[in-house]
C-alpha cells in the first residue's frame, strides 16, 4: 500500500455512468491487474451524473479500498471528457492511465500498455483491432478518426479508445477544468512520443453506451473546428487559384485569337451556382460555430459541476503539501 504523502507512480481516472451492474467486478479485475504491476498507484473515480445505484456503489468501493483515494459524483451528465477532467484535478500521479469501466476493455491488459509506456513513450494508445459495437457506432467512429489524425497531425488509428497511459506532466501543462476540459487530440497533437498497443475489445454486458449519435455528431465538430485552420486556407487557395484562371482567361480573350473556354453552356453556371453556394454556407457555417464558442466562452458557462467528492484523509494532507510546494 502506497504511503499518504508518496506521489503515486500511476493515477488511474475512471469514468462511470449507469454502470451499477458492472462497477464492482470492473473494480475487483481493475485493482487485481494495478496490483500485478508493482508500481504505486491511487484510483480515481467520477459518476457521470448517473441516478441509479453507480455512485452509492462507488462510495462502497471508497471506504473499502484504500487505493481509492477520491470518488466524485457530478451534478449531471457532462460527457466522458468533463469527467475525466473532474478526476485529473484530483490526481498526483506521475502518469495517468484512462480507461472506461462498461468491461467493453479488459483491466487485465493494463500491464501491455504500462510495458509500453516504460520504453519511454509520452503517450500509448489502445487499439481496438477487433470492436465489437454496431455499425452505428463503428462508423462515425471513422469519420471521427480520420478527423482526428488530421487535427493532431499524427498516425493514431484509434482515437476514441479511452484505453491510455499518459505523462502526466504533458496533461497538467493544458490546465484543464470546469471551463477548459479534456482534449486528447490536443494532447495527442503535443506529445513527441506516441504508440499505439492493440487490445481485445468485447461487446458491452451490462445497459448501453453514452454516446449517442449527437454526442458523437458534437464531437466530431469539436474536432473539425480545432483543425478548421487547414479548411479556410484550402477554400482561401482554390478561390485564389480560380480568380488567377479567370483572369488569364480575360487577357487571352483580349490578346490572342486562342479562346478559353470560348462558350459556357447553362448547365456549367448552373452546377458553377450550386458548388458555390454550397461552399459559401459551409464557410459561413464554421464562422458561426467560431461566433458561438467565442460568446459561450465568454459566459464562463463550467462544463461540469462536482455535487460530491469524497477523500481520503491522508490523501488530502498529502495533496495539501504537493499544492504548497509547487506555490
Amino acid at each position: 500500500m502506497m504511503s499518504g504523502g508518496a506521489v503515486p507512480d500511476f493515477s488511474v481516472l475512471i469514468s462511470c455512468y449507469y454502470e451499477e451492474r458492472s462497477i464492482e467486478e470492473f473494480h475487483e479485475r481493475l485493482a487485481a491487474a494495478m496490483e500485478s504491476l508493482n508500481r504505486s498507484f491511487e484510483l480515481i473515480m467520477v459518476n457521470d451524473g448517473s441516478d441509479d445505484q453507480t455512485f452509492q456503489k462507488l462510495t462502497e468501493i471508497f471506504h473499502r479500498d484504500p487505493n481509492v483515494t477520491a470518488v466524485i459524483d457530478l451534478f449531471k451528465n457532462s460527457g466522458q471528457a468533463a469527467a475525466l477532467t473532474a478526476a485529473i484535478s484530483e490526481a498526483r500521479g506521475k502518469a495517468f492511465l484512462f480507461m472506461d469501466s462498461d468491461l467493453q476493455l479488459a483491466p487485465e491488459e493494463i500491464p501491455l500498455l504500462v510495458k509500453e509506456y516504460e520504453k519511454g513513450y509520452d503517450l500509448v494508445s489502445g487499439n481496438r483491432t477487433n470492436r465489437r459495437d454496431s455499425l452505428f457506432r463503428i462508423i462515425p467512429s471513422k469519420f471521427a478518426n480520420v478527423i482526428m489524425r488530421k487535427a493532431s497531425k499524427s498516425r493514431l488509428r484509434d482515437f476514441g479508445c479511452t484505453f491510455k497511459v499518459i505523462n502526466a506532466d504533458l496533461v497538467r501543462a493544458f490546465q484543464f477544468g470546469p471551463f477548459h476540459t479534456l482534449s486528447m487530440v490536443d494532447i495527442i497533437s503535443a506529445a513527441g512520443r506516441c504508440r499505439e498497443a492493440p487490445v481485445t475489445h468485447y461487446r458491452r454486458k451490462y445497459g448501453k453506451s453514452g454516446w449517442t449519435f449527437r454526442k458523437l455528431w458534437k464531437y466530431n465538430m469539436d474536432n473539425i473546428v480545432i483543425m478548421s485552420e487547414r479548411p479556410f486556407q484550402i477554400v482561401a487557395l482554390m478561390s485564389f487559384l480560380l480568380g488567377i484562371l479567370f483572369g488569364v482567361r480575360v487577357v487571352l480573350d483580349y490578346l490572342t485569337p486562342f479562346k478559353l473556354m470560348e462558350s459556357v453552356s447553362n448547365g456549367l453556371i448552373l452546377n458553377s451556382i450550386v458548388i458555390g453556394t454550397f461552399l459559401l454556407l459551409a464557410v459561413l457555417c464554421m464562422i458561426g460555430e467560431f461566433t458561438l464558442r467565442s460568446f459561450n466562452n465568454l459566459r464562463q458557462i463550467p462544463k461540469y459541476i462536482v455535487k460530491t467528492i469524497l477523500k481520503k484523509e491522508e490523501y488530502q494532507t498529502a495533496l495539501f503539501k504537493t499544492e504548497g510546494l509547487q506555490g
